[in-house]
């Protein structure tokens, strides 16, 4: 159990905190034969799963010449350079599985409540 633990410990990564309904730029390694560039795919946290620890991952969904792309990152991995936070935003679920249906794939926010109008 402690090998178990050591192992998991020492693949842990950190990121920078990120949650559903946030716009995230991930930079990722991409391997074509001896040479590795970075890609970026920037979209919409869409779901997290599986917590913090070594199993947990998040999806992130993004249009591309107008097909919707879903790809799914282990939070933990190797091939992820880099993560960055282009919008922070305040979703009311904890899944946006609804995003795949409406036509301008953005989540509904939550208002300020301490904005007065």
């Amino acid at each position: 159990m402690q090998l178990v633990k050591n192992i998991s410990d020492t693949q842990v990564k950190t990121l920078p905190e990120f949650k559903v309904g946030d716009t995230v730029k991930v930079h990722l390694r991409i391997k074509e034969g001896s040479k590795e560039r970075v890609q970026i795919f920037e979209g919409l946290v869409i779901a997290r799963k599986g917590g913090k620890g070594v199993n947990g991952t998040f999806m992130v969904r993004k249009i591309s010449y107008g097909v919707g792309v879903e790809r799914i990152f282990p939070i933990h991995s190797p091939n992820i350079a880099k993560l960055e936070i282009v919008k922070p935003s305040t979703v009311s679920r904890a899944k946006l599985y609804y995003v795949r249906d409406r036509q301008d794939s953005q989540p509904r926010t939550r208002k300020n409540k301490t904005a007065k109008k």
